[in-house]
């Protein structure tokens, strides 16, 4: 018995893989960059090569000071290299936190899909918008303007968004190798979330009281990273022992 003709148009427009389900896994399954494979290992490499390139362009931020400056300390501390200097430390810490939790995040995946790997680019393309806020928070000359403060905590929290986005993604695309439990996920979500909420509420700090106060609110990590580090980990190992 011959198809109608709707039939047959449906069937050319869903494509091969309405008839063939197995060419359409196959597409699938060769989208999917599987953690033996050598795609996987350059995709990795791909990463770990943008974030150096990132904290490779943060020493363009800094300005090499007169001949003059470098006869007297006075003068090389009113050339603006020290405060320049301080932001290429804070932006380098920033990037290197980024890629050691880049890191972290990958190793905890059995393979990368195409949706995981949009988000982890994303993710890097935040980063590499690093440098270029750096200059505004780091510049004598702009450092105080509130909008250098806001638009450098922006650019912190779209990078951390972007990295647990990517993470969900594969999370949902059931590609962890030893998959959370519920209570340990909170966990972590909460951890991963700490740094981009201090970020945001820098932001209408430094609006209303100045860029100054916005940066300073930024110390509070020193202490409140390390703290939620260790409540996520503790409830990890509580799931763990269960």
């Amino acid at each position: 018995m011959e198809q109608r003709p709707d039939r047959q148009q449906a069937a050319r427009a869903a494509g091969p893989e309405a008839s063939n389900p197995k060419a359409g896994d196959a597409a699938r399954s060769a989208a999917v960059l599987a953690r033996e494979s050598s795609e996987f290992d350059r995709g990795l490499s791909f990463y770990d090569v943008i974030y150096g390139f990132a904290i490779t362009l943060l020493v363009t931020n800094i300005d090499a000071p007169s001949a003059q400056a470098w006869q007297d300390p006075r003068l090389l501390l009113e050339s603006g290299v020290v405060h320049q200097l301080a932001g290429f430390a804070l932006s380098f810490a920033v990037i290197a936190v980024f890629w050691r939790m880049n890191l972290r995040l990958i190793k905890r995946l059995s393979a990368l899909d195409s949706a995981t790997t949009t988000a982890n680019l994303l993710a890097a393309a935040f980063v590499i918008l690093i440098p270029f806020t750096t200059q505004g928070v780091s510049d004598p000359e702009t450092s105080s303007f509130e909008l250098t403060t806001v638009l450098y905590a922006a650019n912190i929290i779209l990078a951390s968004l972007a990295q647990l986005l990517m993470y969900e993604i594969a999370r949902r695309h059931g590609l962890e190798i030893d998959p959370m439990t519920p209570r340990h996920h909170a966990a972590f979500v909460l951890d991963f979330l700490v740094p981009p909420l201090i970020f945001a509420v820098s932001i209408p700090i430094a609006l209303a009281a100045g860029g100054t106060a916005g940066k300073i609110t930024w110390a509070s990590l020193i202490v409140l990273g390390p703290l939620s580090g260790i409540l996520a980990t503790r409830v990890q190992q509580s799931t763990t022992v269960r």
